[in-house]
């Protein structure tokens, strides 16, 4: 299973109650490079879920194709990958666009001993060009937050080592609970200097564990590996997962799933693949966007191509992050869902999906495990025979 995070195929419903109104990740970015060479994902029917610049409509697609709908509030990675795997939030995780209150940075400041700077909302990379030169003369660690449920630490590996960098978020996270519990603390260290600053793959996420039991923890109690690859581990709070590999870039990512592929001949392998959303969703980034998913498209090819008789492989999103629009926020989309395996029966359009935890359910069905509570599997209806 791979996760193209941020790779929104359009606007939900609902999407202007968070200012996401005709937001198209996909679309608009294909748009804006003048058309995208993605053959692979083509070849799977990804140009019948929506129209795409330079993705013909294949009339007749070797994977099962369609989109799905998020059922939970909010436009975060850690709901949109609990959902995936069958926790559907019944409400959003706090947000701070005003920074945070006192009663969260003062704790925080006594337990590390220092002060901190920003405790804003902000672009990442914008905020630590304005601080980060205060930061290398004090020490003083950059506190901001997004749109998003995020309490984001940031500091120069040459002036806060990057394993303090982890503790400082560990106390956050565990400060950060009961009405302050946010979705994530993450770690974003950075090196260079003033006017050059650079951050670097090093980056973690402290995340919530997820209240309830998730397919991973299915599949893992079932005695099947559960390998994850990338963020996956951070999200789920280490719940569910065997076997974790951190990864430098997407094209890591992908070299990490091919090896596990080869090294795992039943269980989930599950992979989520960043710099889309880090890199150039958030930066406003089409260009870069569309060039990083071309080059995905190619390390695509090479998954299906070694696909054992009885694998399954399914590529999704988790939400939207429209480069094209004035915001650096994630975006309230639709996701995309591709299925192919040489089980696959080619060219069944699953239409749209109302949860995300219709793959998750399906997951379940594919390993043989029990059902989450949430989503309704669509196994039978790939599956050839």
């Amino acid at each position: 299973m791979i996760v193209l995070d941020s790779c929104g195929v359009g606007a939900l419903p609902d999407a202007a109650r968070y200012g996401d109104e005709g937001a198209s990740t996909l679309p608009h970015t294909a748009a804006a490079c003048g058309g995208l060479a993605l053959p692979t994902l083509g070849r799977l029917g990804l140009g019948r879920i929506v129209p795409i610049a330079g993705v013909p409509a294949e009339p007749a697609p070797a994977g099962a194709f369609g989109k799905m709908a998020e059922r939970s509030p909010g436009k975060d990675s850690t709901t949109g990958h609990w959902e995936l795997m069958g926790i559907v939030l019944d409400r959003p995780f706090p947000t701070y666009p005003r920074g945070f209150p006192r009663d969260v940075i003062e704790p925080f400041e006594a337990r590390i001993g220092r002060r901190v700077l920003g405790n804003r909302a902000a672009s990442g990379t914008e905020i630590i060009e304005e601080l980060g030169e205060e930061h290398l003369r004090t020490g003083f660690p950059i506190v901001y937050t997004s749109a998003d449920s995020v309490f984001q630490i940031a500091a120069h590996e040459a002036q806060v080592p990057v394993e303090e960098l982890y503790r400082d978020c560990r106390i956050a996270r565990e400060i950060l609970t009961g009405t302050h519990a946010v979705g994530r603390v993450i770690a974003r260290p950075f090196v260079g200097e003033p006017g050059r600053f650079v951050r670097t793959d090093r980056r973690r996420d402290f995340s919530l564990p997820p209240p309830a039991p998730t397919v991973l923890d299915r599949v893992r109690g079932a005695g099947l590996p559960v390998v994850a690859i990338g963020k996956i581990h951070d999200l789920f709070a280490g719940q569910g997962i065997t076997d974790a590999i951190h990864t430098h870039d997407d094209l890591d990512g992908m070299r990490a799933t091919l090896h596990a592929m080869g090294t795992t001949p039943e269980g989930l392998i599950f992979t989520n693949l960043v710099d889309l959303d880090m890199l150039f969703g958030h930066r406003n980034n089409p260009r870069g966007y569309g060039r990083d998913l071309e080059q995905i498209d190619t390390e695509i090819a090479r998954v299906a191509g070694r696909l054992a008789p009885a694998d399954l492989l399914i590529i999704t999103a988790d939400h939207g992050n429209d480069p094209t629009t004035p915001s650096t926020d994630h975006t309230r989309e639709y996701v995309p869902l591709l299925v192919a395996g040489p089980l696959v029966r080619p060219g069944v359009d699953l239409g749209v999906r109302s949860t995300f935890a219709d793959l998750g359910a399906t997951v379940a069905q594919a390993l043989g495990t029990s059902a989450p509570d949430a989503g309704t599997g669509f196994l039978a209806k790939v599956m050839a025979g």
